[in-house]
């Protein structure tokens, strides 16, 4: 029997996730329901899922109990969009569009958003408590997540972008902080789905030769539609790091030379997967898909 088709296969994980989300987010109409409705406003509804796509792509090419994957999917969420709610705040980007609408701090305000971005980290670690895994699933699980949103990883690359603005960087240093910034979550989501179903370190690096690729592949793409994308298009605002200052991909490689390492990542993302081994390599096809999409992606 053949696997169905890859819209098929995101609108029914996408539906899957949807309605988790929908349920263990605490509801709007308990207290304090400002800071749920904020919570629930920022999560439900809204973005391309990348990385709880990735975590069930990658559980499912290692067999991963179906429990396990909800719990990690939602938690890796989670700690997105706290980010994505923070990094919008004045303090940080100062931005009023994301996801196609107003950002939290807009729709809401400042404060609010501050408590429901540090809200949503704190539930990205108790929906893994509450996981139905052994402990030493949890305790992995939980590590991969901490260690991703770390200094090490998403909070030490947003703060390199900030110090960045109006500086110049190496191509080295622009790698770096988005391996750190975007590509640890990525990164994270991966193995996660992958040690849900127990994947040992030989197979982790595998994954994390892909996870390197497509998180690099991730931000390139990200700099050319900033160039080549309306806001309209994005659902955020277009142009925002030029006119910050920011060095990106674009600005130091140009556009034509952007989008063909992008497509080299791609590759190098699928040639990643054909080290594993069977019966994991055969399962890899989701996977590989998600890399087409990052990279060849419009918006």
């Amino acid at each position: 029997m053949s696997a169905p088709a890859l819209a098929d296969w995101m609108a029914a994980r996408l539906a899957d996730f949807e309605r988790a989300a929908e349920a263990h987010l605490p509801p709007a109409t308990r207290k304090p329901s400002k800071l749920h409705g904020a919570m629930r406003y920022a999560t439900l509804q809204g973005g391309k899922r990348v990385r709880p796509l990735l975590v069930y792509a990658a559980g499912e090419s290692m067999g991963a109990p179906e429990a396990a994957l909800q719990a990690a999917a939602l938690a890796v969420e989670y700690m997105h969009v706290y980010s994505l709610i923070h990094d919008d705040l004045p303090c940080m980007d100062d931005d009023v569009l994301r996801r196609g609408k107003p950002t939290v701090h807009i729709a809401f305000d400042e404060a609010t958003a501050m408590l429901a971005g540090d809200a949503l980290q704190a539930e990205a670690f108790r929906v893994l408590a509450q996981a139905a895994v052994v402990p030493a699933a949890q305790a992995a699980l939980m590590g991969e997540l901490a260690e991703a949103a770390s200094t090490a990883g998403m909070c030490g690359g947003q703060a390199i972008d900030l110090d960045a603005v109006g500086s110049t960087m190496s191509l080295d240093d622009l790698e770096q902080m988005h391996l750190m910034k975007t590509g640890a979550l990525l990164r994270a989501a991966i193995r996660m789905g992958a040690r849900a179903g127990g994947a040992d370190a030989t197979m982790l690096a595998d994954f994390d030769a892909y996870a390197r690729a497509i998180g690099l592949a991730f931000q390139v793409v990200d700099d050319v539609l900033d160039v080549e994308a309306s806001s309209a298009e994005l659902g955020k605002t277009a142009g925002k790091d030029a006119q910050q200052g920011k060095p990106t991909y674009v600005s130091m490689l140009g556009l034509t030379e952007a989008k063909a390492w992008a497509e080299r990542l791609r590759l190098d993302a699928h040639h990643a997967l054909d080290h594993l081994p069977e019966p994991a390599r055969a399962r890899t096809l989701r996977l590989r898909q998600l890399a087409d999409v990052i990279v060849l992606r419009k918006s």
